[in-house]
């Protein structure tokens, strides 16, 4: 999405909330978020999920713009540095973190030129086995953010991904990087690592988890990064 139409997106939920009833504390209930992140989106400093606008509307009541969208296909775009994906290690979520997200430039994907880039940096030896590359400590992953894709690429065996795994209703969170395994009732998310303490996360599928901990794709790997030491 351009800049040019994320304006014209976020003056329709400006002028949304001018209504009647509608605030922004109310938008944020309505979407599970907290109500700082609705400050934050209004004034350009969080991005607006492409997921989020259908659940703006009927919260507002009113249609959302039909903003154009134009592929953009070169060039460098910004990307969030998103966080550590380290397997076993689970941090405590701060919903209410105003900090700055840290970006920096990439090369827009060809493939995907309208998604959002996230980048990883990878924490300990959940994949130092991957073949035909393995992604070790310090290497930085260059991601798309999955649910701006979901409904144009289909999972498949052998895919990289970085799942989420959330417990404690979701106050406490896991991010690692994972091999997927598809079967007909279920996925398969496997470490290819020399530990054997990491194992795979197996989700049946129309089944729910019974132990507190709930689980979903979050990115797609799309390519590596690191720095040769020396310099």
């Amino acid at each position: 999405m351009s800049d040019a139409a994320t304006e014209i997106y976020l003056d329709w939920i400006r002028a949304g909330l001018k209504q009647a009833g509608k605030t922004q504390i109310g938008l944020a209930a309505h979407l599970g978020i907290a109500h700082p992140q609705i400050t934050q989106l209004l004034k350009g400093k969080r991005n607006l999920k492409i997921a989020e606008i259908p659940k703006i509307a009927d919260y507002l009541g009113i249609d959302p713009p039909k903003a154009e969208v134009i592929p953009i296909t070169s060039g460098l775009v910004a990307a969030r540095v998103a966080g550590v994906v380290e397997a076993g290690t689970f941090r405590e979520v701060d919903e209410f973190d105003q900090s700055e997200p840290v970006e920096m430039l990439v090369p827009r994907d060809e493939k995907f030129p309208n998604a959002r880039q996230l980048l990883f940096d990878v924490g300990g030896d959940s994949l130092n086995e991957l073949r035909p590359r393995p992604i070790l400590s310090g290497d930085r992953l260059v991601c798309l953010a999955y649910e701006d894709v979901a409904h144009e690429v289909e999972l498949r065996d052998g895919m990289v991904v970085v799942v989420q795994r959330t417990r404690d209703s979701g106050h406490f969170r896991e991010w690692s990087v994972k091999q997927i395994e598809l079967y007909n009732d279920r996925a398969e998310f496997h470490p290819r690592s020399s530990n054997p303490k990491h194992k795979p996360i197996v989700v049946h599928h129309d089944s729910e988890a019974d132990d507190g901990v709930s689980v979903e794709i979050i990115a797609l790997v799309r390519r590596v990064m690191n720095e040769m030491p020396g310099f």
